[in-house]
């Protein structure tokens, strides 16, 4: 009985003779399995891509697939249900690659909108005249100032390479930092 059903689902389904027919490069059956399936295709890809112009791109690539791999199919089912497998994997796969693209244009934007801003915050004091007021903070400050603002070390590693005490190297370093801001403030005044 199996057998008969088989057969008689093939029979008739008037898409798998379409197939086989496109699956030996016939161009007007394929038209037509377009013609009739495109609309569900694309119906199916838009609710998982959730996106109009997604949707679009990925039914194209959905017919891309099915016009290489119609000669695969075996009319062990329907045409339609063996159309929307194949139009589910490709969908899925097509979106994945789609959601890694714009994820690395979003990372990529993301570093080109703070290159812009830095480059926008064009009042952000010069380096230059920043190292030359460095110069000017007294000696011991400014060797802590250094070790610890500009080289990172740990107000621990600069006491001890100092020989001062923990307590004096964030003093310092805070006191570096307003005179700083005072003498940069004057000079934009």
């Amino acid at each position: 009985m199996t057998a008969q059903i088989l057969t008689t689902a093939y029979f008739d389904d008037p898409d798998v003779k379409l197939a086989q027919q496109a699956g030996q490069g016939d161009l007007n059956a394929f038209r037509k399995i377009y013609d009739r399936h495109h609309r569900r295709v694309y119906g199916l890809v838009l609710r998982l891509a959730g996106d109009f112009d997604m949707a679009n791109d990925v039914t194209q690539e959905v017919f891309i697939q099915l016009w290489k791999h119609l000669s695969s199919f075996r009319a062990e089912s329907k045409f339609s249900t063996w159309l929307h497998t194949v139009a589910t994997r490709v969908a899925i796969t097509e979106l994945r690659k789609q959601s890694r693209r714009i994820q690395q244009l979003q990372l990529a934007g993301d570093e080109q909108a703070h290159f812009e801003q830095q480059l926008v915050h064009s009042d952000c004091p010069d380096l230059g005249r920043l190292d030359g007021l460095i110069q000017r903070l007294p000696l011991q400050m400014r060797w802590v100032f250094v070790l610890h603002c500009l080289e990172g070390m740990r107000h621990e590693d600069v006491a001890e390479e100092l020989g001062i005490a923990v307590g004096t190297s964030k003093a310092q370093v805070h006191r570096a930092r307003t005179l700083l801001e005072e003498w940069l403030s004057d000079d934009n005044a």
